[in-house]
């Protein structure tokens, strides 16, 4: 085997460690002249929720899609347009699923009293649970339960009572 067939995959594992990083992307492409304006766009795509990821902000997203919808709000806010301008393009182009704090109106209300009211279902559910437990009378035990657990303790307190033991 010569050195060149050894070589080979050395120089390709080394392409593929060198060459994987390439790929990912930088926030650091997205410069504006205003540095106020820089926080706004970085903060608009950490709340603007990615299409194809769904649990992953523009800002943390790899997907084509983000790109694009990164690109296309840079470009507008470069163009002047202001942050409500940005956020309502998208809630017209995407729904109100596009953020990650949709805005409070009559379709969305069930996204912010959904959590809560099942909070109260559960502290009904739990309260009902006690008082029940709480008013419900001991019952003693029927004569042939008192028979049947004497026939299984016997043997125990027998063994218990083993001076040997």
């Amino acid at each position: 085997m010569s050195w060149r067939h050894t070589m080979i995959p050395a120089v390709l594992l080394v392409g593929l460690i060198l060459g994987g990083p390439t790929g990912a992307f930088t926030l650091e492409q997205y410069e504006f002249d205003d540095p106020a304006r820089q926080a706004e766009f970085r903060n608009l795509i950490g709340q603007v929720r990615c299409l194809v990821c769904q649990n992953e902000s523009l800002a943390d997203s790899q997907a084509g899609l983000a790109g694009d919808l990164r690109d296309e709000i840079y470009r507008m806010m470069l163009a002047g347009s202001s942050r409500d301008e940005v956020v309502d393009f998208l809630l017209a182009r995407y729904g109100d699923f596009v953020l990650y704090e949709p805005p409070f109106r009559l379709s969305t209300l069930p996204l912010w009293l959904g959590p809560v009211l099942l909070a109260l279902i559960g502290v009904l559910v739990l309260r009902q649970a006690l008082a029940s437990k709480q008013s419900a009378p001991e019952q003693d035990l029927s004569p042939e339960d008192q028979a049947r657990l004497q026939q299984i303790l016997a043997p125990r307190a027998e063994q218990n009572q083993d001076p040997r033991r």
